[in-house]
């Protein structure tokens, strides 16, 4: 339980660089909102994986870096369908969303939550032995 609890934690940084993000580029840069929340996710998604890699699944690696951080990504782009269409479909129908398009942002991370950690539990972060097993 408490893996899963550090991995919230990660994803509350991770809602905050994704919103700001997101408000940096729409609101300061004027880009198109949908445009700029692929930029903002992957900018975020990296934060959450430097903080899942030391503090929720500290421990033996199974790659190098930029394996870990390659896999990490494309491990968390199924949780990402689910949060990106989650925001894009309350960006487009409701007003309140595009003028705070941070609510879509943590609607979404609320709705791929569960792929996402279930997915770098079970693949990235595997473990492989008994001998693995030990705390992390």
């Amino acid at each position: 339980m408490s893996q899963f609890l550090l991995f919230c934690i990660g994803g509350v940084i991770g809602f905050v660089v994704d919103a700001g993000i997101l408000r940096l580029l729409v609101s300061g840069l004027g880009m198109d909102a949908y445009l700029a929340r692929l930029a903002s996710f992957l900018v975020a998604a990296t934060a959450t994986w430097l903080w899942n890699r030391h503090n929720t699944f500290r421990g033996t690696r199974r790659y190098g870096l930029l394996g870990e951080w390659s896999r990490y990504l494309l491990a968390m782009s199924g949780g990402f369908a689910v949060n990106y269409a989650t925001y894009a479909a309350l960006y487009t129908f409701f007003a309140v969303v595009q003028k705070y398009p941070e609510l879509g942002v943590a609607a979404g991370s609320v709705a791929g939550l569960a792929v996402n950690y279930a997915s770098s539990r079970w693949w990235i972060y595997r473990r492989d032995s008994a001998a693995d097993a030990g705390p992390r």
